[in-house]
């Protein structure tokens, strides 16, 4: 962080942010992601914060930055600002919602804006004056920033009137505005305005001139130091890698064995040349997970360069330097195992330089794949193009297709691959030896001939150098991406239809009693004027639990640091009972466990240990029947990005409410829940991903509310369902809730920072402190008195200021500080109470079953059939799919492009067979085509795959369906996609590359397409079932492209392999595929061949690759057989496993 002040201040200057920040205590801790625990959401808002605060900058501008904390670390936050602004002369911009009382107190000046315009700007002390000479008051027991954000909206307005004399009219922004301009303070601001500044005052040194906090050494280390720490804390990837090219070299060692390779004729050189190609082609291949290693650090690497943590060129020579010593580890490991196994020439010198070759393609691939990647910005996008350029360096690299055939209008191409360059320099390398010619006839250099290699031996040197051109060539591309080009979506707000076209509609949903809310007990009321909406009839229920403990395994950095226990304990025997009907508040500081209770009790949890009890109406809790009667609405709000608003809650609902539901009532229902949390103006748009296009914090919040909503539970958990809200959303989320709750579900939410208003409209409140444990468990009372009584009555206390918010008042008294100055545990006070007893007492009552009542038990473990769960499965894929066009038409444009790129270079190849050389052609466009259109789908439906699955962990944790339905629906939805992929492929190929036009040749070609591209689509999606996350699958799946590539049968052909391989040859789904093709196009063929003997073609595909032309229909059967086979795997393993941790 703080490598942006100099040397040894910069420690302390961290160590007090951290301080101030209270992020001492996770100061070690990962930060994490979706699927990786790390901090919590508030603290995660904190380094964010932290992290522009250990800067050297004076100017702060701070958005939101109290979202997800409790308001007592907001207030200490904001305070520090304060001291910091004040006494360093700063000048600090800072937006917030819903400022506490006490922290809106802290500000100097106010901006308030409405609808784009300023109504008031100026000192804190003068607003409520303005809005008074404007005809408003603030009430009292009302915060000042809600009073304000409310008084301009026009829902609002009226309430706050107080010249009873006059009739009120609304009063517009408008107005207000024009207002401000003729107040004394709106005068002052407009003069001070009108006098231009003078420059002679200021002085030359404010400014700074320096671009970059700290010289180019000190930024280089820095991020040598940090990409170095990033490449530790990864090292899986890295020995995964190792060991991934470990076994590639084993199978490559015992399938090109010495013993069975000879130097007797052209055949064997073939053999030879192949085992250099797969060594090239490994070598490449192993750079491909670079793409997806470095798209995943792009959006912190934009946020820093454009704050000017570092130029672009700091970022991007570590990530090329570091990786050197893991390349030569990696290079090492290929070449000295295989060299000599495989019996290349014994030489020492050409052994070496063999090393130094594939070190330099090594360097080169990888420095591609990270150009491609900073070009790309997008894994869609990124794999495309990546696999596009493997694509043209390979088939233009001189071993598929030789020179000589390569059209003059693609032989740029050829000059340009870099696997040209080190494709010949092996070649060079090892057939101008001495194992190759002998006194009478120099068979080296006629088969470099015979596949127009160059002869020359300077061409070592030559490729050599060519290739050190290229690594520097792609890493200065590398830098110049990252410099010049910025993030590839940029985040778009949706506008809502404008609200007073359908005022007469709105009217009616308003809860009656609202517009009153200066009474404090408002809210509490509103809903019982009249009951609005559920047509659904559920059961009440309640839940208990008594000492629950939970305990995670203790993390290694911990361990470390000397602790001893192995586990680490989050909860301490808590207690507690929530009721139908009464809304209960889980609240504490940040870290004291209150998601974690949430996670426990609604059996979120997929890692640690659960002791204690928990009861649902009397029965211990089985989580399969109590999924179906709960709701968690999760504090990040996963959805699916593709579909829209009404479509979620459509899904949700055809899930989740028993079938004994028709359409009809079940869309009443749904129309219902919108008007409930108000989401019609956006019912139509799409949900799109968080912070990043689609809907808005506020509206994905409602959405997640309702997904939970449709589906008609008796119990619904919500985790900090108002966090990120202004005020008015979140008294709009709360109105939700409370409408829920009246309607006698039992409802328990988890809160950071409530506003008086938000407070008090819960019942109960469940306070922890630090360490997972309770300190009040009990009834708020009306203006919370209940809980002050409680608290005033502890000796030492001090006592509540008037009109101060109860929900900070009690977290400040509670705070640690606070218990060692007083020298009392809280929670030991109270377990002396008589409040707990109370609440021990009411937990034995309701933990009795009552009278009469069943255990719950369903039926079936899902509400729908297993039909319905796939047609509604696929209903939304189908619609996700359609709607993603990266994905989708990305993929489209790649095959035609390929086809055409494929038909070009191999014009009119198909009909020729004459020579060895020309059916070589012909096979290797099959093969080329097969290889990398199947390569392709199978990366790009990865990321696909991966964005689905999170969505698939919550609605399966919310028992919406079984694995195989959604595993089914993913599977059939790619059906149609992949068939017109393949038959534009096939059409334009076949055609451009002239194979024989009879309608059986034609309809083989396409069947064994479609299945291949089937196959390996799949497969993409089977390795995502089966690994933690897209990269870990990208990598594996890389594993096997190159064995298959390997075993294909064109690399070495089926007689060339060894008997201990053979059987793997028949394992292999590309050989399959290229057996089927090469058959049925050439199997039949009598022509006699001239370059071997007037042989005819049928016999010489026999003998040489062991086709026949009979074994079509096997071959075709097992094809689709494979890609059945892949996809039911995929099934199993999305059923089986389950890597989130939680």
């Amino acid at each position: 962080m703080a490598t942006a002040t100099e040397g040894q201040e910069s420690n302390i200057v961290t160590d007090y942010t951290l301080k101030i920040l209270g992020l001492d205590i996770c100061a070690d801790t990962m930060v994490g992601d979706e699927m990786l625990r790390g901090i919590s959401g508030g603290q995660r808002k904190r380094v964010t914060t932290g992290e522009m605060l250990v800067g050297p900058a004076n100017a702060l501008f701070m958005d939101e930055i109290s979202t997800g904390l409790d308001s007592s670390t907001t207030f200490q936050i904001v305070s520090s600002l304060r001291h910091y602004v004040h006494i360093l002369n700063g000048t600090a911009v800072i937006s917030l919602l819903q400022p506490a009382p006490e922290t809106y107190d802290l500000f100097d000046d106010i901006i308030l804006i409405s609808d784009g315009q300023v109504v008031y700007h100026g000192p804190r002390e003068y607003v409520l004056d303005f809005f008074e000479s404007m005809g408003f008051r603030c009430p009292e027991r009302k915060g000042v920033a809600d009073f304000l954000q409310e008084v301009t909206s026009k829902k609002d307005q009226a309430q706050y009137w107080v010249r009873r004399d006059q009739p009120y009219r609304f009063v517009t922004v408008t107005q207000f505005a024009e207002a401000f301009q003729s107040f004394h303070i709106g005068g002052k601001l407009g003069e001070e305005l009108t006098v231009p500044f003078d420059r002679t005052k200021s002085h030359p040194a404010a400014l700074t001139t320096k671009k970059y906090g700290i010289n180019k050494k000190e930024l280089l280390k820095a991020n040598f130091s940090r990409e170095y720490l990033l490449m530790k804390r990864n090292s899986f990837v890295y020995l995964f890698k190792l060991s991934q090219l470990f076994i590639m070299a084993l199978v490559a060692m015992t399938l090109f064995l010495r013993t069975e390779m000879h130097h007797e004729n052209m055949d064997d050189a073939g053999v030879y040349a192949g085992a250099v190609f797969f060594m090239l082609i490994t070598v490449m291949f192993n750079g491909l997970a670079e793409i997806s290693m470095t798209i995943a650090k792009l959006p912190v690497f934009y946020k820093q360069r454009n704050l000017l943590f570092y130029p672009s060129w700091a970022y991007a020579i570590p990530s090329w330097i570091l990786k050197i010593p893991v390349t030569i580890v990696e290079v090492a490991v290929w070449v000295f195992l295989t060299y000599y196994v495989i019996g290349f020439d014994p030489n020492v010198g050409r052994f070496f330089k063999q090393y130094l070759v594939l070190l330099i393609v090594s360097q080169m691939a990888s420095g591609l794949f990270r150009t491609i990647a900073a070009l790309g910005r997008n894994m869609i996008v990124a794999n495309t193009f990546g696999a596009f350029a493997i694509i043209t360096v390979v088939a233009l690299g001189g071993f598929i297709l030789s020179k000589r055939d390569i059209k003059s209008w693609w032989i740029w191409g050829y000059w340009i691959s870099p696997l040209m360059y080190g494709q010949n320099a092996l070649m060079v390398n090892e057939f101008l030896s001495n194992s190759w010619h002998n006194a009478t006839h120099n068979l080296g250099v006629e088969y470099l001939e015979s596949r127009a290699f160059f002869t020359d031996s300077y061409w070592y040197w030559l490729g050599l150098g060519a290739l050190v051109g290229f690594v520097f060539l792609f890493n200065v591309m590398f830098g110049l991406a990252l410099e010049f080009l910025g993030p590839f979506d940029k985040p778009q707000a949706t506008i809502t239809e404008d609200e007073s076209s359908n005022e007469g509609t709105l009217a009616d949903i308003e809860l009656p009693g609202i517009e009153s809310s200066g009474r404090g007990d408002s809210l509490v009321e509103s809903s019982h004027g009249k009951k609005k909406g559920m047509v659904l009839p559920f059961e009440p229920h309640s839940i208990t639990f008594d000492e629950v403990v939970y305990s995670v395994d203790m993390p290694q950095e911990m361990k470390e640091q000397g602790v001893q226990e192995d586990r680490l304990v989050l909860l301490k025997g808590v207690s507690g009972a929530f009721r139908p009907g009464v809304l209960t508040a889980l609240m504490g500081v940040s870290g004291a466990g209150k998601t974690t209770l949430m996670d426990v009790l609604a059996g979120r949890k997929t890692g640690g240990y659960i002791d204690g009890s928990i009861k649902i109406s009397g029965y211990p809790k089985k989580q399969e029947t109590f999924a179906r009667i709960s709701g968690y609405c999760e504090q990040n709000d996963i959805h699916s990005p593709h579909v829209t608003v009404y479509e979620s809650l459509l899904y949700s609902a055809w899930l989740r409410l028993p079938s004994s539901v028709d359409s009809k009532t079940r869309k009443m229902f749904i129309e219902e829940v919108m008007e409930l949390v108000e989401l019609n103006p956006v019912r139509n748009s799409l949900v799109g991903l968080p912070g990043v296009s689609g809907l808005s914090t506020e509206q994905r919040k409602r959405l997640t509310i309702a997904v939970e909503l449709v589906a008609n539970p008796s119990i619904i958990f919500m985790d900090e369902p108002t966090s990120g809200l202004d005020a008015r959303a979140a008294a709009i989320v709360m109105r939700t809730v409370r409408n829920t709750v009246d309607t006698g579900r039992t409802v328990v939410c988890t809160i950071h920072q409530p506003s008086i208003d938000i407070f008090e409209a819960f019942d109960e409140l469940f306070l922890m402190k630090r360490g997972g444990q309770e300190i009040y468990v009990g009834p708020l009372g009306r203006h919370s008195s209940h809980l002050i009584k409680y608290f005033e009555s502890i000796e030492g206390v001090s006592k509540i200021k008037d009109g101060y918010n109860p929900a900070t008042w009690m977290l400040e008294v509670t705070a640690t500080a606070q218990e060692l100055s007083l020298g009392v545990d809280f929670t030991d006070l109270y377990k002396n109470s008589d409040l707990y007893r109370r609440n021990k007492q009411l937990i034995q009552e309701l933990g009795q079953p009552a009278p009469g009542s069943k255990d719950l038990h369903f039926p079936t473990q899902y509400s729908q059939s297993f039909l319905v769960q796939c047609q509604a499965c696929l209903w939304k894929q189908r619609w996700s799919y359609w709607r993603n066009p990266p994905y989708t038409a990305v993929r489209f444009f790649f095959t035609t492009f390929i086809a055409l790129m494929f038909g070009t270079i191999f014009w009119d190849l198909g009909g020729k067979h004459s020579t060895r050389g020309d059916l070589l052609n012909a096979i290797g466009s099959m093969y080329t085509a097969v290889l990398f259109l199947g390569v392709q789908n199978a990366s790009s439906v990865q990321p696909v795959v991966a964005i689905e699955r999170t969505v698939f962990y919550r609605e399966k944790a919310a028992g919406m369906y079984s694995a195989l339905p959604y595993a089914f629906a993913q599977i059939l939805v790619e059906l149609p996609y992949v068939f017109v992929q393949a038959v534009t492929y096939g059409v334009i190929v076949y055609a451009m590359i002239g194979f024989e036009w009879t309608a059986e040749k034609f309809f083989w070609y396409l069947f064994f397409m479609y299945f291949t591209l089937l196959y390996y689509t799949f497969y993409g999606m089977m390795t995502v079932g089966l690994t933690p996350n897209h990269h870990i699958a990208s990598i594996v799946a890389a594993a096997f492209y190159a064995v298959w590539n390997l075993f294909s049968g064109f690399v070495v052909t089926r007689p060339s392999i060894p008997v201990w391989w053979r059987w793997y040859y028949w394992a292999c789904p590309v050989a399959w595929t290229i057996y089927g093709l090469v058959a049925s196009q050439f199997g039949d063929l009598t022509e006699p061949m001239t370059s071997e003997g007037q042989k005819i073609v049928k016999d010489f595909l026999e003998d040489y690759y062991g086709i026949k032309h009979d074994f079509i229909g096997v071959s075709a059967v097992v094809v689709a057989g494979i890609a059945v086979l892949f996809a039911l795997i995929f099934a199993v393993s999305i059923k089986t496993f389950n890597f989130q941790k939680r």
